[in-house]
């Protein structure tokens, strides 16, 4: 940080809003992993990171393109079924390899009630990791599931074709109609979770998976 008699120039990354440096450093004494979730229009990431003094270490990294890749997510990736999912993975790929708990990290990004970044920080948390935060800022069920975009979709297809399809083209060029994306979502979870609870039995990781507890029910 440059220093003069009359004026103080703030770090660079202050200066183009990425960092919050009174944050990162309340971050850092927690002494914890952190749980980062970094958003934009159409994707999102998740990573553990861990502080090292020589740079940060990031363990895991999932991008929600890998949905599609490994799961076969048809569903838009910036959206919150899409956030869940991904923080799912991420939370899975974070206990094994021994990170548990963490602590959330979303950067200057803006703090809205239920929004993705939220519903990402749902997802690890039903993997089984410990992370501090309040139930009100999360997003209900239904709408983790997507029905809030199935019932929309089926109620647009009804009252006006055109607009359905020029909407929803990503979803239909993809071969999924909108309209069913919550039961499309149940069976990639279902997917994801089978996956994931072999590779920690074969791990021999026995902890307590939250998702798979709703799941029985």
């Amino acid at each position: 940080m440059a220093h003069g008699p009359k004026y103080l120039v703030k770090y660079r990354r202050h200066r183009e809003d990425k960092t919050d440096y009174r944050k990162r450093l309340k971050l850092l004494l927690s002494r914890k992993p952190r749980l980062v979730v970094r958003r934009s229009l159409n994707n999102l990431v998740v990573q553990t990171v861990l502080y090292n003094p020589n740079g940060d270490r990031v363990v895991v990294t999932v991008h929600s393109k890998y949905l599609y890749k490994k799961f076969g997510w048809l569903g838009h990736r910036g959206s919150i079924p899409t956030a869940y999912l991904t923080g799912l993975v991420a939370g899975f790929e974070s206990i094994l390899k021994g990170i548990n708990e963490a602590i959330l990290d979303i950067g200057r990004q803006r703090k809205t009630k239920g929004n993705s970044l939220f519903a990402a920080l749902k997802g690890a948390v039903d993997a089984g990791m410990k992370v501090s935060y309040s139930e009100d800022i999360l997003p209900s069920e239904d709408r983790i599931r997507g029905e809030h975009i199935s019932n929309y979709a089926k109620l647009l297809k009804e009252q006006d074709p055109e607009k359905y399809r020029r909407q929803f083209c990503g979803y239909l060029s993809r071969g999924l109609e909108p309209e069913k994306l919550s039961r499309h979502f149940e069976e990639v979870l279902t997917r994801i979770v089978d996956h994931y609870v072999k590779k920690l039995d074969e791990k021999g990781i026995n902890i307590e998976v939250p998702i798979v507890q709703k799941l029985k029910l």
